[in-house]
């Protein structure tokens, strides 16, 4: 389940918890949006990793093309 929906399920928990006065499941609720919220966190920096990695890998080509290219003119 992904971050948003987690913290979505929560909120309609925590809700219903409200509703029926049923503090147990209040506190589920409070703690699927925790968990929810740690997990849309943890979708960022995976989606920001993936983004730096590319980058990484990018500039990595660009240097061997380079390199490649000042080898061959030696030649």
């Amino acid at each position: 389940m992904k971050g948003s929906a987690k913290v979505a399920k929560g909120r309609i928990k925590e809700a219903a918890g409200a509703l029926s006065d049923d503090d147990a499941l209040r506190a589920k609720g409070r703690n699927d949006q925790t968990e929810g919220h740690v997990k849309q966190s943890a979708e960022k920096n995976v989606r920001h990793a993936k983004v730096i990695a590319h980058k990484i890998v990018d500039k990595a080509k660009n240097v061997a093309k380079d390199v490649i290219q000042k080898a061959q003119h030696r030649d």
